[in-house]
């Protein structure tokens, strides 16, 4: 059922002037908006209204915030009708992805997250992904990624399999081992591999504590609050990656979409 501008509430209907006006190119990728009081004074608008809009917009990853910049427009603003399953680097970059620093690279038995999100048998073999993820120098969040045991992998998505190998074989090649050092992330080599692959994901977010060791991994006390993401990737209906991000508080916003 369509809804008519009347009934939008004002913010919303505000944010939709904004966000036609980006999607015409008339504020194109990577331009900088008007300050504010010019701005409302384009849009006939009261300040406090403007600045609850761009609120919402910058939250909803068409705009960026940068200090001594001002507000501009991402280089790839969403698309309205779709989503794509994007990287948690690139999701929460804000327009500038962070930076992906390899802790662990390794293969290790299921445990009780992956035999459920992973339907892993209990002696199979999983590759393990730990990564601290960076942005102006502080530590913005911690991910903990598996994959499908390569069996299955080869069978429903052999490119993904043939990529982790490949990725894991150049981190071998470089100093310091196949343990650390490879700058990408799991999601970003599985969306690389699957530009003909179809792919569906959901997440779970529930809030915790950090605790000691991931306290320590972040440069954080262990009570910091946190908000835990899980989330499992999926061509068709066989899972082929499951994650826990863990975003402590003073992360970049972490945009979030519910649908039905």
């Amino acid at each position: 059922m369509a809804v008519s501008g009347q009934r939008r509430r004002p913010v919303v209907a505000l944010y939709e002037r904004i966000a036609d006006a980006v999607h015409d190119g008339t504020y194109p990728p990577g331009s900088t908006l008007p300050s504010e009081p010019k701005l409302a004074a384009e849009l006939g608008v009261s300040r406090p209204a403007l600045r609850e809009a761009l609120l919402l917009l910058q939250e909803d990853g068409l705009l960026t915030v940068r200090r001594g910049v001002g507000r501009t427009v991402n280089d790839r603003p969403p698309r309205r009708g779709f989503e794509h399953v994007q990287p948690l680097e690139e999701l929460i970059g804000a327009g500038t992805p962070l930076r992906v620093r390899a802790l662990l690279r390794t293969v290790e038995e299921p445990t009780d997250f992956t035999t459920q999100h992973l339907l892993a048998p209990a002696r199979a073999e999983l590759r393990f992904w730990e990564s601290v993820l960076t942005g102006e120098g502080t530590a913005a969040a911690l991910s903990h990624e598996w994959a499908a045991a390569d069996e299955l992998l080869d069978r429903v998505h052999p490119e993904f399999a043939r990529a982790l190998r490949a990725t894991e074989t150049g981190a071998a090649a470089k100093p310091g081992g196949a343990g650390r050092g490879t700058s990408a992330s799991m999601l970003s080599v599985l969306v690389g591999a699957s530009r003909d692959t179809a792919l569906s994901a959901h997440s779970g977010i529930t809030a915790t504590l950090l605790g000691r060791r991931r306290g320590e991994q972040l440069g954080r006390p262990a009570d910091t609050p946190a908000v835990l993401v899980t989330q499992v990737v999926r061509v068709g209906e066989v899972p082929v990656l499951a994650a826990k991000h863990m975003l402590p508080t003073g992360a970049p916003a972490l945009p979030v979409l519910q649908s039905h």
